[in-house]
């Protein structure tokens, strides 16, 4: 929980944010500095106003100041980083395990480590924090493990340098900090300027108008109005608490489950990081980590971000009709010409997505956006942006940034650990052998490899490390199996692992996003997670399509895409209505469980040709559709 600063204090903080964003923003405009000026620079502006933010022990800290020790924190977060920037030049210059590693580094690398985990602790995830304690034990320790685990010895001062100074390869300094500081931290200033100018009311309200007259509207208001806000923030538990704090409150006033609003709120606030144009952070570092452009990211995952919300809104239907339950009343739905007046701050995300698609950098085009969302912000007065709202905005990017910035530098020792010991490919060589040369069964494993991850791990470095592990193995295994060369399956097998990487957010046992929600709708958690994880089925048989339907990510023939996504638009309406148990009308367990398993076998079975799945996918709903057609009541003639 962050502590709610008072006085002179929270001044400084918030100029401090305010400024160190709008940097980051001049930057992604005007040209980055050199790269190890620029990463000891992000992470001497976000690490140490997280020890003034974050008490560390909620509850027994002070809530409203930070304690002696948290200022203690501060400077021991500043030290080494403020010292790399100083000398620049000599790290830059500097070969790595060559040139001497000395005594006066081993300390500064034990501060940035040190800080960096307590940071972690305190600010995003306990897992995490655990996790690159554990890297770095690998590292002392790891030779004494017998077997595939076992590793070479390592020296302190080589687990020192590999942590925390390898900037060409990982740790603290390496290539993940500097797409952080780079283009997602400009992406980051954009969402927070959208959210400042007003554009979430316009999100809102638009969600509220397209979906609130039909029946359980608020539910689809929550699926429609967290998507577009997703678009913004990218961050599931943003979303929300942001979107869900209304729509939760609605859908249980109108017969919802408690625990039932609470996985509709989750799984589609889930999805907002699978949303084009944004996305979440994991997908720029998807784009760096490939080298593929970032509007061809876009472009591949627009059909199954639409499939996923798409499955989500048929399954609240499917809930709210066997319920009976009513639409919006009408006072609480905004008039069009309402959406209309914000209709101008559309403008800059057209902008956004067209230079995205035209190749421009990704940090140049949000440098742009966020000028234009001002720019046009101010043709009217509701949303015209004065200095205040631009500092907010500033600050809340800021806000953003801090947690992102230590959690992928962690992730970058743990990567570094991976790398330096090889066990990134132990690991992947023990799901390969599990495997046995079944290209389906890799995937299971891998999937069940990214939601354990994603337990403790944010949804970012859950992808950075699983794609480490993982990808490598598709490309080997799946060349094979699908008769394609590797490089064909480049893109779907990083798409397959960031939607898992996504969904681990709702997914039970441990759901940050689940649990938000259900701490709203005051429900269980866990019963939560389990409805948001089946409302969220879209996420599972997406994942696995984009290797066995490329159709879906627009590649093929015209046939090709209409088929794949007929295929899974048939499977994920038989799965949700049989889920629900409600079609045109209630269904029995016999119609239920022939029209889920046609869903499943459509979805997943690819040993059939694809026109027998789409066959499967339509006929079946389709049948049983016509014969509760021909059932269903006839109106009394007057």
């Amino acid at each position: 929980m962050m502590r709610d600063l008072a006085g002179p204090l929270k001044l400084i903080v918030t100029l401090w944010l305010a400024a160190a964003s709008a940097i980051h923003l001049y930057w992604g405009g005007f040209g980055f500095p050199e790269p190890i000026t620029l990463r000891a620079f992000h992470l001497l502006v976000f690490v140490p106003p997280l020890f003034l933010l974050f008490p560390a022990r909620p509850g027994r800290s002070p809530a409203r100041r930070p304690s002696l020790i948290d200022w203690l924190w501060v400077l021991a977060a500043a030290a080494p980083h403020g010292w790399v920037m100083w000398h620049w030049a000599a790290v830059s210059d500097r070969m790595e395990y060559v040139d001497p590693f000395g005594t006066e580094m081993a300390v500064l690398a034990i501060l940035a480590i040190v800080t960096l985990l307590e940071a972690t602790r305190r600010a995003v995830e306990v897992g995490l924090a655990w996790m690159i304690l554990i890297s770095i034990a690998y590292m002392a320790f790891g030779h004494h493990i017998p077997g595939i685990l076992n590793s070479r010895p390592f020296s302190v001062a080589e687990i020192l340098e590999a942590s925390w100074l390898v900037p060409t390869a990982g740790g603290v300094y390496g290539p993940l900090t500097g797409i952080v500081a780079t283009t997602i931290a400009v992406f980051i200033v954009f969402g927070a300027f959208m959210q400042g100018s007003g554009t979430g009311r316009l999100f809102s309200n638009l969600g509220a108008a397209a979906a609130g007259r039909f029946s359980g509207g608020p539910a689809k208001v929550a699926v429609v109005t967290s998507g577009l806000f997703g678009t913004m923030s990218g961050s599931s538990v943003s979303n929300v608490i942001t979107t869900g704090a209304m729509t939760i409150p609605l859908m249980i006033r109108i017969g919802y489950k408690p625990t039932v609003a609470a996985g509709i709120e989750s799984a589609a606030s889930v999805g907002g990081a699978l949303m084009p144009p944004v996305m979440g952070a994991a997908a720029f570092v998807l784009a760096e980590i490939t080298g593929i452009a970032y509007g061809e990211i876009v472009v591949a995952a627009t059909i199954g971000a639409i499939l996923y919300y798409f499955a989500i809104l048929a399954a609240v239907h499917f809930e709210a009709k066997k319920a009976g339950m009513a639409p919006m009343a009408l006072r609480d739905i905004p008039a069009w010409r309402e959406v209309a007046q914000d209709a101008h701050l559309v403008i800059p995300i057209a902008v956004l997505v067209w230079m995205m698609t035209d190749r421009w950098s990704g940090n140049y085009a949000a440098f742009v956006a966020t000028l234009a969302m001002v720019g046009i912000a101010a043709l009217r007065r509701r949303s015209r942006m004065g200095w205040r709202q631009v500092l907010e905005s500033l600050t809340n990017a800021g806000l953003t940034m801090a947690p992102l910035a230590v959690s992928i530098a962690g992730a970058g020792i743990v990567v570094s650990a991976l790398t330096a010991t090889g066990l990134v490919v132990a690991l992947g060589g023990i799901i390969k052998d599990l495997a046995a040369g079944n290209f389906a069964l890799l995937l299971i494993l891998l999937a069940v490899t990214v939601l354990i991850l994603g337990m403790g791990i944010p949804t970012t470095p859950s992808y950075i490390i699983a794609a480490a592990i993982g990808v490598p193995q598709i490309l080997e295994l799946g060349s094979k199996a699908l008769g394609v060369p590797p490089g064909d399956l480049l893109l779907p097998a990083h798409l397959f692992v960031f939607y898992f990487a996504v969904l681990a957010d709702a997914s039970p046992p441990v759901a940050a996003a689940a649990f938000a929600a259900a701490a709203i709708a005051k429900a269980s958690p866990l019963i939560s997670s389990n409805h948001a994880t089946r409302l969220g089925i879209a996420g599972f048989t997406v994942g696995f399509a984009f290797l066995y339907d490329p159709g879906i990510m627009l590649r093929g023939s015209l046939a090709d895409i209409v088929t794949a996504t007929a295929i899974q638009v048939g499977a994920l309406t038989a799965i949700c209505a049989a889920y629900a148990g409600f079609l045109l009308r209630p269904m029995g367990w016999a119609s239920r469980l022939l029209l889920g398993g046609a869903g499943l076998f459509a979805a997943f079975y690819h040993g059939v040709p694809d026109l027998v799945r789409l066959a499967v996918a339509l006929g079946v709903p389709g049948l049983i559709g016509a014969v509760q057609l021909v059932r269903l009541p006839r109106p009394v003639q007057p």
